[in-house]
């Protein structure tokens, strides 16, 4: 093992939101394994998954923690950073990924989903920002890393409140890289395709299910003509390039929509 004082996020406190399972479990580890302490976050309360979870990253020799938090109160997050910066540190890596989703034509779309979408995926993110950069500047040294997607790039149908939201972190992303520009504070954004996440997977299977597929025709047909390479993002990939955007090697990508689609905007 790298010894503690040469890992490059020793002595760094990274805040992932939404980062019990799928890809924010998956740049909690990352960040870890380089040294980061880690507040590790989700919406309901602690469980024996999430003492499992904080049990292996504490095996890595890192300081982590749970706090658990509905992100649709937009009041409640500031409250939450300064609550992690006395516990663990001041936050030195933020990574907004935290999301949620609802498929339905704009005709019938639930207002309140609508207004949810919003708040967790976008308004939340303003809010951390808001709370977190303020010190990054202070200690000058900070990465903010927000989670977009391919539908940040593009239209989807049947998903009018999920793309406005990412259409919005997008321009979020590149106003905040702007304003700290001549600063040591950095934001970004990755925009992934399909995802295997555990969400993904049982759509998987549900589609199996229902057409009588197996396993790899699912597959196949989840993916379709929207990602070219045929071959699902992992997240251990997106993490990893998380990990570059949050190292000294990136201090000069700034404002970046760092697109991880399997070619899916290529066309």
């Amino acid at each position: 093992m790298i010894a503690a004082s040469r890992q490059p996020q020793s002595g760094r406190v990274a805040w992932i939101t939404g980062s019990t399972s799928g890809i924010g479990w998956a740049i909690a580890r990352q960040l870890a394994s380089e040294g980061a302490a880690i507040a590790l976050h989700g919406s309901k309360a602690a469980s024996a998954t999430t003492e499992a979870q904080l049990a292996e990253l504490h095996a890595m020799g890192v300081a982590a923690r749970y706090y658990a938090l509905d992100l649709a109160d937009g009041e409640a997050i500031a409250p939450l950073a300064r609550r992690i910066a006395a516990e663990l540190g001041e936050i030195d890596i933020l990574v907004n990924n935290a999301g949620i989703q609802h498929v339905q034509s704009v005709l019938q779309f639930p207002p309140e989903k609508w207004n949810a979408m919003l708040a967790v995926n976008l308004s939340a993110p303003f809010h951390t920002i808001q709370a977190c950069a303020p010190a990054m500047l202070a200690r000058g040294w900070g990465r903010i890393i927000n989670m977009a997607s391919v539908s940040a790039l593009v239209g989807v149908a049947n998903k009018p409140a999920y793309v406005a939201s990412k259409h919005g972190l997008l321009g979020l992303t590149k106003s905040v890289a702007l304003e700290l520009a001549t600063t040591p504070v950095t934001c970004n954004a990755i925009c992934p395709g399909w995802v295997l996440t555990p969400l993904v997977q049982a759509q998987i299977d549900a589609l199996a299910l229902r057409e009588g597929l197996d396993e790899s025709a699912a597959r196949a047909r989840l993916l379709g003509a929207k990602q070219p390479s045929q071959a699902f993002v992992t997240v251990e990939q997106i993490a990893a390039l998380t990990s570059f955007l949050a190292s000294e090697n990136a201090a000069q990508v700034r404002g970046a929509q760092w697109n991880m689609d399997g070619g899916f905007t290529a066309a």
